[in-house]
Order: structure tokens, then sequence, then C-alpha cells
């Protein structure tokens, strides 16, 4: 049975990520904040000022808080400093489920070694720490660069529900996935 996620640092060469706290909120307003192609299809509207962001992360807090998701903030090795979050929530024991959502970075680091550890960590944490059997992802469908993204990882369409398509993937999928992720990396 898998375990529950809990706030907790993974480290990488290049990304750490650590729980998410109201601190970061000056650092992530800079990578992105104002930035409405970087938050085009969140579910929170693009923060213009550091009081917008400070009220998306209270609000990602709270689910923390009542156990409904672990809200990471992505740090930047080189720069020591935030440049994105990730979030794994919607875990289901029954089914051995649990889904990645909620990640953004600033644009300066979409496409880079950053974003490909950040899902590698999170992954790893997900299926060889808590025992999930699948990961699954909730993308709108008109947002194709997350699309594709979540492909060149090996993630598949499995589904749809209203304005969301659903991608997943197999435990059974994941030593392939991480050698390739992993590959990329060590080129990186």
């Amino acid at each position: 049975m898998p375990r529950p996620p809990r706030p907790t640092v993974l480290e990488g060469r290049h990304v750490r990520l650590e729980p998410l706290a109201e601190s970061h909120v000056p650092a992530l307003f800079a990578a992105g904040g104002r930035d409405d192609e970087v938050w085009r299809w969140l579910s929170a509207p693009t923060p213009h000022t550091e009081a917008d962001l400070r009220e998306i992360v209270s609000r990602r807090l709270k689910d923390v808080d009542d156990e409904k998701r672990v809200a990471f903030a992505v740090l930047a090795r080189a720069e020591g400093t935030a440049i994105g979050t990730t979030n794994l929530h919607s875990w289901h024991h029954a089914d051995g489920r649990i889904e990645i959502g909620g990640t953004w970075f600033g644009r300066k680091w979409w496409r880079t070694a950053a974003n490909t550890e950040t899902k590698l960590l999170t992954m790893t944490y997900a299926f060889e720490t808590l025992g999930y059997a699948a990961i699954a992802w909730r993308i709108h469908p008109d947002n194709l660069r997350s699309q594709e993204a979540i492909t060149r990882v090996g993630a598949t369409l499995t589904g749809r529900e209203p304005g969301l398509l659903v991608y997943s993937m197999p435990r059974t999928e994941w030593p392939a996935t991480k050698a390739r992720l992993s590959g990329r990396l060590a080129r990186a």
C-alpha cells in the first residue's frame, strides 16, 4: 500500500525542491509573476503583485495543512533562489495513483535541466519512496507545451475529464523513463 506524501526536501544537481513557504514568494514573483504566459493554464489568475502571489501560496499551504497536497518550491541551485513550484496531490491508496500538478517555472527555465530534474525527483519520490503504482497529470486540451513536455517524459494520454486531458504513467514504465531522464541530465 503506498504511503501519503509528506513535506520533504528533494535534492538534485540542478534543483532543490523544498516545502513551499511564504518566504519563497518574493523570488517566485521575480521568476514568474506578471507573466501571463507562465500562468495561462494554471487554475490561479496571473499574480500582478507579490500580494496576489502570496494569496495563491497561502491557498496551497492551507491544502498542505489539510493534507490534500504537498507543495514544493523549486530552487535553482546555481542561483540559490526559487524559480517555480510543483505539487503532489490527489493520491488514491485504493488504486495506487498520485498526481503531479500545479507545476510552473519562470519562462527562463522552460525546457531546461531544472524542469527535467524536477520531474525526475518528484517521480522518483512518488514511485520509489512512496510506492505508488501510477502517476497522473491533468492538462488543459489547449496547453500544447505541457502536453508535449509530459509526452517527452513518457506519459501517455489515458482519459478525458471535463476540460482536461489525463496523462499517466504506470510504475512498469518508470525504469525506462528514469534512465531516459537521467541520460538527459547527464548531458546538461
